[in-house]
Parts: C-alpha cells; structure tokens; sequence
C-alpha cells in the first residue's frame, strides 16, 4: 500500500487561507489586517505564475492516464478542486474587505473609494493629476478585430474600453488602456469634513478616460490582467550559466497564459473578443472584481493620527554577550553563540561580515548567498573583504527563483571587486545559508562558522523567524570547509560521494539517511518501552519518503508534533498519523526556521537548518542542517519552539518576552 499523502497545492491554499483569516481577525491592527490582505493577494498571484501551469499539465496527462496520479494523491477533479477553493477564497476576501476592513477605515475617518464614483469636489484635483502625471504614462492601444497588435505584460493591469462613436451609435470599438506601474497605486485627495479620501489610480484613469477619447462615448471600462506561466525550467541550464539565466528571466515575462482575470460585470461579447485577442482558453479565464492586483493594499496611505492601527512597533533584543564584546570572531573561537531573528538584533551578523573584512589576519571567507537584499550590506562587507587583499570565495545561487535579477546585479559588483563567483551547479540550486571565515595566525588557522535557517539577507530578516549559530566547533568547520571544496568544483554529488561529513547532515549526501536513521532511533526506543518524541518545524512537508518514516513512528507510539507553515502533505486523523499533531503558525512575521528535535531516550539531539522535507531540498539542492552542541543553546531552540506548541495561537508574543531575557 502506497504512503497516503494530502494534494500539496490544495495543502498550500489552505496555508494562503490561513493568512485571509488573519486579515478577517479584528484582534488584529486594522492596518495590519489591510497587509496580510495584500499577502494573501500576492501569493496568489504566485501560485498561478508557478503551480497553475502543473496542475493545468498533469490534468491534461490525467485526461489520458486516470492512474497517473495515484502516487502523489492527483486526481482528474484535483483541477476542479483547486479552481472552486480558489473561487471561495476571493468571495471571502471580498466579503472581509468590503464588509469589515472598509467599515473600520470609515470607522477612522478614512473613505477608500471602492466600486463608487468619485465626489464632484475631487474631480478639480483628480483631473489636474490625471492631465500633469498620469497623461504621460498613457498607452491606449486599438483592437483591430483578429489582427493582433498588443502583448499583456505578466501580471500588469489594463482596462478593456468598450467606445461607441458619437457620429455612429450603430458600432463599438475596443481599445486597452494601461494602468501605469510606475505610478503610487493609490493617490490620497483632498479631506472633506475631517473624513481622510483615498482613491485608486485605476478610478482617477477611469474618471477621466474620456479627455483621451474625445470623439467617443465611453460605453463600458472593465479591468483586466493576464498572469503568465512563471515556472521556467532553470535546472536544466548548462553553459554560460550568467548569460542563460538573463535570457530565461527575459523569456519569463513572455510565457503561456495561466489566468486571465476579468471584472466579472464585463459582457460575454466583450470577454470572448479578449479571449480570441490574447489566446486565453476557457480553463484559464477567472472571474474578479473591479480592481486586481490588490497586493498593492500594503502601500495603502496610512493618514496621520491614528490610533492602534499598526503592530506596536518592537526593538529587537540586544544578546548581551556579543554586545559586551569589542571582537566578535575572537568572542566564536570561545563559545558557540545563537541569534534568534526577528526578535533580536541583526546587526550581530552584519558584524561578522564585516569585521571579517576588516580584520587583518582574516585571509579567506567563503559565503553562500541565495536571495540578496536589494541593498546588501554584506555584499558590500565582501566587495570591501576582496578590496582589502582577501580571498573571498561566493557562491551565489542565480536560480533563486524572482531574485535572479537582483542576485545577478551584485554578483557583477562582487566580481568587479575582486570577489571569486561561483554560480549554480547545472541541474541543482544551492539553498545552504552558510559562511566561513578562515585567519592565519601565524602559528595556526582559526575557523569560525555561520549557519542560519534563513538567508543572510537583512530585508527579510526583519520579519523572518530564523536562528543563525555562530560556531568554531572543528568538526563542523573542517566539515564546511569540504562543502565549499565541493561547491568550486561545480560538480554532482555522485562524483564526490567520497566526501563524509560526521558532523553536517548535507542533501545530496547524508542528510535523508541520517533523518531517517535518527526517526529509527526513536522507533526503536518505542518498541522498548522507552521515551520517544519526535519535534519537527519545517516550512513544508511534502517528500514521500520522509512523510513514510514519520507514519512509521507513529505506528511505533512515538509521539510526533509537528509546526508546518504551508505545503503539508502528511494526512492527519487516519490510522497511521495517531500520534502525529500538526500545528501551523501564521502571525505578525513568517515563520521560516527549520528545527528538528529528537528526543533520544532523555539525551535529546537537536538540529537546525535550511532544509524544508520536499523532494526539492531533499533530491534537487544542497542544503545544510546543523546538531547545535551546546546545552544551553539546545535549550533555546526547545523553549521557543515548546512556547509555539503549547500556544500557537501568542506564541510568537511569547517568544518575544522569551528572548528579552536570555543572558
């Protein structure tokens, strides 16, 4: 009998249904709830730029082959499936934003205009903004019966004009009217009565369409978007790798159509002309309402003077130890040391960086980076480290998929500078959040370590939840020191499967035998009568083999608890899952860090990473896990991660209060 597995895009659409309800809770601040609407929107968007295209190809082999999908729980009705929770989500989210969020705006004397006409004593102000700024940004552009003249950019918002001639009220013309990206989606006007007036670009274009359209009559404006397929295949690239991944994030923005989405008060006569025009089939067209791209809702201007409409704003912890200390690398050599992100500060991995460059006996750093921030500090400490006579070895993933343009901008700064680049190895991404700084004392060479659940990126850091190790533990530092070895060479795995790593737990290598040998462990201790627990906190659990194993230990007695953010394929209340509990935290920041628990027998082993269980991290990547040695940082990841079991609900209010007192 085959493992019983949940349908992941169905699991991951239940995850984005999690952050609508966080936006229906009232608990939450007003303006924080407007954000996670936003969040919800854009993940939408995502999931039809990366999963619609499969779930849309294995339906068709299903239409073929009705047993082709057993083994990963798809069915011919998973497409129906996915199509109908999705419909019933954007009801509801209409529901939350029309019935409760635009409420409470007005309830702070805030109108949003929304599906209304704007007042007449906005039409001066609109009009001189729509003639001084937006006029420029204007394309219209005529459809001419079945010649086709326009491609829709990926995601990019229009309106489809229905124009009637004032001379011939016998025909109708269709022209599309970009919606400028460039511009603020929203545009605050002119408060009336005290009440604050906030309006959408799209309705100030509205408004207004008819200065373009002077011997016209505007018959009908509908808004529409076309999301284009955004899954290209980047494992396959072989060659110049820079230049190939240029050329597929260009092709990118050209792909099939996935969705077009479209005001669902549009005419069919219209609807099927824009079908005809932009080569949508049936299976591809989503009914909407007015305004599209509301991802946008999180640069809503927020009006001065209100009151409790944000999360209250927090600093994050100082960790006293590294805060007392002038050199923080010769602080390492001491004593392993545990950052726990957001809730404390950052600046103490900044720090490593850079006083990596800047130290004098620091001869060689090696990183691997996978997402950049935009504005990267520690890019910058290593164009800085190569510029002060250091070898700096990078690997930059430039797979790291709708950050490779970003990733490829500072990978051409760091070469420039002197920095050695290594790019992706064909058919595999680096995910490993790890760096090493290696000095030359004279007399030895000291190792000191960083390995971290999240990207070494301070944008994201500042609402991630990540731990990052500082270590120069020997075994585990010689160990990184073999990885990035690897990591030069550019080779598959196969051709080092010499490498033996002891301390590490790497995909590709050790890693699923040695997950799978510890859950054995607890298996065995449950058949003996002895304690047996299982912790696991992943962001997705999605890989048949492991979701196999923890079945196995449930079957055994081993109680298993499991914190899973999204993608969770593991079925819960059946035979095999009995002592399996699986929690999922959504709140004020994303949980993101990986942490695995076992207990052991009493003498509990604990991991940490940035593996997630998908046949991605687990076949298709290099991915780094960690055992933290030290008791009392074991003892940390167990309190934070005990504090979310026990209440998931404050637990991230928990751990803040938690972290606030670590010594």
């Amino acid at each position: 009998m085959g493992v019983p597995l949940y349908n992941r895009d169905l699991s991951w659409l239940s995850f984005n249904y999690r952050v609508l309800l966080m936006a229906a809770d009232q608990q939450v601040p007003l303006y924080e709830r407007i954000k996670f609407l936003s969040i919800f929107s854009s993940n939408l968007d995502e999931f039809f730029r990366v999963r619609m295209p499969a779930v849309l190809a294995i339906n068709k082999v299903l239409e073929n082959d009705p047993a082709a999908g057993e083994n990963e729980s798809i069915s011919s009705d998973t497409l129906t499936e996915v199509l109908q929770e999705i419909n019933r989500q954007q009801q509801e989210y209409g529901q939350i934003f029309t019935g409760s969020v635009l409420p409470a705006l007005l309830s702070q004397g805030i109108q949003l205009y929304y599906n209304q006409p704007l007042l007449e004593a906005h039409h001066a102000f609109t009009k001189n903004y729509f003639l001084t700024t937006i006029l420029a940004y204007l394309q219209p552009v005529w459809l001419m019966g079945k010649q086709k003249n326009l491609f829709l950019e990926n995601n990019a918002l229009y309106l489809a004009v229905t124009l009637v001639p004032k001379n011939n009220d016998t025909i109708q013309e269709y022209v599309i009217v970009n919606i400028p990206a460039s511009l603020p989606r929203f545009l605050q006007l002119p408060s009336l009565e005290s009440t604050h007036y906030i309006a959408f670009l799209d309705d100030i274009i509205r408004t207004h369409l008819g200065y373009l359209f002077p011997d016209y009559i505007i018959a009908g404006c509908h808004s529409v978007k076309l999301t284009r397929n955004a899954d290209m295949d980047m494992d396959e690239i072989k060659g110049d790798i820079l230049e190939e991944v240029e050329t597929l994030i260009r092709k990118r923005e050209l792909g099939v159509p996935t969705r077009f989405l479209y005001d669902a008060s549009i005419p069919l006569p219209l609807l099927h002309f824009l079908a005809q025009q932009f080569d949508v089939r049936e299976d591809e067209m989503v009914m909407g309402g007015r305004y599209h791209n509301l991802k946008d809702l999180a640069n809503l201007p927020e009006p001065p003077g209100l009151v409790h409409a944000d999360y209250p704003k927090v600093i994050p912890a100082e960790n006293k130890t590294i805060a007392a200390t002038d050199r923080l690398l010769d602080l390492v050599l001491q004593q392993d040391l545990l950052i726990h992100l957001p809730y404390q500060r950052y600046d103490y991995i900044l720090r490593f960086f850079s006083e990596a460059a800047t130290d004098p006996d620091v001869a060689e750093i090696y990183v691997t980076l996978y997402r950049i921030a935009s504005g990267s500090q520690i890019a910058q400490a290593l164009i800085s480290a190569a510029r002060n006579g250091k070898k700096v070895t990078v690997f930059v993933e430039l797979k790291a998929r709708f950050d490779e343009a970003n990733n490829i901008r500072w990978a051409k700064k760091m070469k420039d500078a002197g920095v050695k680049l290594i790019y992706s190895i064909p058919g595999m991404k680096v995910h490993a959040k790890t760096a090493l700084v290696k000095r030359n004392r004279g007399y030895q060479w000291d190792y000191c370590g960083l390995i971290a659940t999240g990207n070494f990126n301070e944008s994201t850091a500042r609402f991630y939840t990540d731990h990052v190790l500082f270590t120069a533990h020997t075994g585990i530092t010689r160990e990184m020191e073999l990885l990035f070895l690897y990591l030069q060479s550019r080779e598959q795995p196969v051709a080092y499967n010499f490498l033996q790593f002891e301390h590490l737990l790497v995909a590709q290598f050790n890693m699923t035998t040695r997950f799978a040998g510890l859950i054995d462990r607890e298996i065995k201790h449950a058949k003996e009568g002895k304690p047996a627990r299982i912790i696991i906190k992943i962001n997705n659990l999605q890989e048949r083999g492991m979701i196999g194993k923890l079945y196995e230990a449930s079957e055994a007695g081993v109680q298993v608890d499991l914190i899973v953010r999204s993608i969770n394929c593991l079925v819960p209340d059946i035979p095999e899952s009995q002592h399996i509990r699986i929690i999922r935290i959504v709140d004020r920041y994303l949980e993101h860090a990986r942490v695995f628990i076992f207990h052991n027998n009493n003498q509990e082993e604990v991991y940490m990473g940035s593996a997630d269980w998908m046949n991605r991290n687990l076949h298709r990547r290099i991915e780094v896990c960690v055992p933290v040695y030290v008791p009392a940082l074991q003892q940390q990841l167990k309190d934070i991660v005990n504090l979310q079991l026990q209440d998931p609900n404050n637990a991230q209010q928990a751990i803040q209060s938690y972290v606030q007192n670590i010594v």
